[in-house]
């Protein structure tokens, strides 16, 4: 069985690799934008180079901030309290890491935050 430093390590590779593609495709917008011959908006059957646009880069967006919650999980996991809820102190189940090891409440203390908005 994995630990819980070689998953967020891999997933971590995932996301890295996810925004590595992001970043090509935006760059190839960016190239398409530039060119005088990228008529867009009369084009009846694709997506603007605009619209393209804000769908990678909102893509990007949460690849940047699932990669920050994989690092601080990564430094949880490093100054020993990963697996416990930041706001109880109680272990957080192994089956909720299982689905989302970037976790830091425990089932109930995240539906009370959860609520909370």
């Amino acid at each position: 069985m994995d630990t819980p430093e070689l998953i967020l390590q891999q997933r971590r590779r995932d996301v890295d690799s996810r925004v590595e593609s992001l970043n090509a495709g935006m760059a190839a917008l960016r190239v398409d934008r530039a060119a005088d011959s990228a008529d867009d908006e009369h084009d009846p059957e694709g997506v603007t180079l605009s619209a393209e646009w804000s769908r990678l880069e909102g893509l990007r967006e949460a690849a940047l901030v699932e990669r920050a919650e994989i690092d601080a999980a990564l430094s949880r996991v490093g100054d020993g309290t990963y697996g416990v809820c930041e706001d109880c102190g109680r272990g957080i189940p192994s089956g909720r890491l299982d689905a989302r090891p970037t976790a830091t409440r425990c089932v109930d203390c995240a539906a009370r935050a959860e609520s909370r908005r």
